[in-house]
């Protein structure tokens, strides 16, 4: 014979006489992006950053779709539950979210140290843990409580008429939303950030189109107004998180779900993404709590109309455009570093916290000289035209490109800090500099009769310098070297 290969040897007999022994064919997987560990850092940092820095920008836009047509067939009624709704939503949802931070810390550093098997363990109990969460806790918690927790922020009667389907529709159809927060930590912690940017694109497509079948009604289908816009996100959620599913299950991504069908629980793994991920899902809270006592502090102004819708359209909508370049660094700060300390390359984790640090203070010097140059026009883009308003939003424009700065490193060292494990000192940094600093400031210069809007734009620097400086120190101490996780060892 001329083949170059040798003949396939037949198996032999299996046990007693039975069948053959053939053992299973390996799933098909994606292999490790080894150049996190091995090439050049500043490639790698941005690979992974850029596809989520143009996820979060789409995920925003769906949100101005949702207020836009809201607004257009129900009204104000329907953008304020909207909004109130969210709020609620977010609070709870940022904090169980938050706790797949231990997953990714685990992906990071199986995938680090490329143990594959230990990486599809960790996420299939991740996925566990969000089915157990979204069908135990969310979804009988959140319908039974929605009434009470719309008296709470206190919904106008007519505005929790609008909200309270809608926020009940998001509380008890939670598992798809869950599962794709899961599913983009995971991919992005073995270093596959473009799958996550891939599926979000195909939910926001499909969110919108049902939205404008749901909230206006077309054809047989009647219109559900701001219900709708609840029911649009859920059903594209879902739908995203069954192909997801299955695609794990069948294998093809770079992480996926052990083989050998369906198992239990696994207490040593639970454990561990309590451990690293609890710490991050409070600090999620505090941060929500933080603003909306900040809030509170700007509705207390003579001229709080006119703040409150100055820091609306200066700090959430435009400051979003630092911030989500430098939640995308983060994410890649902590993906990258994870890695290195699981690949045994601490120096090289340092290093890459360093590389997405200067990329983020380069994003902030592009945007925040927009905010000082051309403030007023970026104000007009959202119809803010009212001398008062325009006077207030430039200041706050101002004080935000300075602290643009100290927020974007900031984000990147608390990646770091988070992705090799230490989960506690970003919510301590973020008690002292979200909490305790500036709302330190606003209520001292409140008691003494003399806060004004500049203050709280002042105080807002002051917790984003704060935050900088302790996050910096904190991971120059380098105590992260040493944290070990307790499976897979």
């Amino acid at each position: 014979m001329n083949d170059t290969n040798p003949p396939t040897p037949s198996p032999g007999p299996g046990p007693a006489g039975g069948e053959p022994l053939v053992p299973p064919a390996p799933r098909r997987r994606a292999t490790y992006d080894r150049s996190i560990v091995k090439g050049p850092l500043t490639p790698a940092v941005w690979r992974l950053a850029w596809p989520t820095i143009l996820q979060n920008m789409i995920g925003g836009m769906q949100g101005i779709v949702d207020h836009v047509m809201v607004g257009h067939y129900v009204g104000y009624t329907g953008n304020a539950a909207i909004g109130v709704s969210w709020q609620i939503y977010l609070v709870v949802v940022v904090f169980i979210s938050s706790l797949f931070m231990g997953m990714s810390v685990l992906v990071a550093r199986f995938a680090g140290r490329g143990d594959h098997e230990m990486v599809d363990r960790t996420v299939y109990q991740a996925f566990l843990l969000a089915a157990g969460l979204a069908v135990g806790v969310l979804a009988p918690i959140g319908y039974f409580l929605a009434p009470k927790l719309l008296v709470l922020v206190n919904a106008a009667p007519e505005v929790q008429v609008e909200a309270l389907p809608y926020l009940r529709i998001m509380f008890v159809f939670s598992f798809g939303m869950l599962i794709f927060f899961m599913l983009g930590g995971a991919l992005r912690s073995a270093g596959d950030a473009r799958t996550p940017l891939r599926l979000g694109v195909v939910l926001t497509v499909i969110n919108i189109i049902l939205n404008v079948v749901l909230i206006a009604g077309l054809g047989p289908v009647p219109a559900f107004g701001t219900a709708g816009a609840a029911m649009g996100t859920v059903i594209a959620s879902g739908g995203v998180a069954a192909f997801a599913l299955w695609r794990l299950a069948k294998g093809g991504w770079v992480v996926g779900f052990p083989s050998g069908g369906w198992k239990g629980p696994d207490r040593a793994i639970i454990r561990e993404l309590f451990r690293f991920g609890l710490p991050a899902g409070i600090q999620g809270i505090a941060m929500n709590i933080g603003g909306l006592i900040l809030l509170a502090f700007i509705g207390s102004l003579p001229e709080s109309a006119a703040a409150q819708a100055a820091y609306a359209v200066s700090y959430t909508q435009l400051f979003s455009f630092i911030t989500w370049t430098s939640f995308g660094l983060r994410g890649a700060a902590a993906a990258v570093a994870g890695q290195n300390l699981g690949a045994g390359q601490p120096d090289r984790s340092a290093a890459a916290v360093h590389v997405a640090a200067r990329i983020g203070v380069v994003g902030a010097l592009i945007f925040g000289s927009m905010f000082l140059l051309i403030p007023r026009e970026l104000l007009g883009l959202f119809g803010l035209n009212q001398p008062e308003v325009v006077q207030l939003g430039v200041q706050l424009l101002h004080v935000l490109s300075v602290s643009g700065l100290f927020i974007a490193v900031a984000l990147t060292y608390t990646g770091g800090l988070q992705g090799t494990g230490d989960t506690k000192s970003p919510l301590y940094i973020s008690i002292a500099s979200q909490l305790v600093m500036p709302l330190g400031i606003c209520l001292v210069l409140q008691q003494m009769g003399i806060l004004s809007a500049l203050h709280i734009w002042y105080a807002i620097l002051a917790g984003h310098i704060t935050r900088c400086v302790l996050s910096v120190a904190r991971f120059r101490q380098g105590k992260w070297r040493t944290i070990a996780v307790r499976v897979g060892e």
